[in-house]
């Protein structure tokens, strides 16, 4: 079996596993595209050891910025600069995103723009914005982190497994 194949097949049966528990006995704590998001950026990160490490770390960095910027919209604490208020808050938090590329574990950008946008995407469309301060599955920045462990670990995973059947 091609190297190709025997990756075709491990992420479609893991990628089958992954989706009953997202949406059965995971469902009020994992998001399916989360974690294929996780997944993509675990191999496009380069599908080894550390590709986890700075897949997990950069998405949930990117997670907990854009809690910090959901938590100052939410707050009103910037209301002062009308209009501005919000844009400044994701300039500020999107600097963020980027400045911390010189530090080994969060320079793979994209994996931080992940969680980032994956966070803010999640707020701002199931209306949870304000909830980034709650301990619990009601936070987006919680689900978004859970999702992101998740889906990584199962890219390596598939990785291994590919390697197991494609020989």
């Amino acid at each position: 079996m091609s190297k190709l194949t025997a990756l075709a097949v491990s992420i479609a049966v893991l990628g089958g596993v992954w989706a009953f528990l997202a949406f059965n006995p995971l469902a009020s704590v994992a998001l399916v595209w989360v974690g294929f998001i996780a997944w993509g950026c675990f191999f496009h990160t380069g599908g080894d050891t550390a590709a986890l490490q700075k897949t997990i770390a950069g998405m949930v960095y990117g997670a907990v910025i854009a809690g910090l910027a959901l938590y100052l919209v939410s707050s009103g604490m910037l209301d002062g600069l009308g209009v501005l208020a919000v844009p400044v808050i994701i300039a500020v938090t999107v600097f963020l995103l980027v400045i911390v590329a010189g530090c080994n574990l969060l320079s793979v950008v994209p994996a931080n723009v992940y969680g980032y946008a994956a966070t803010a995407g999640l707020a701002l469309t199931a209306g949870t914005a304000a909830s980034v301060t709650a301990m619990d599955a009601t936070n987006p920045v919680i689900l978004v982190i859970i999702s992101t462990v998740i889906g990584a670990v199962f890219g390596l995973a598939s990785g291994k497994l590919a390697g197991a059947i494609g020989k």
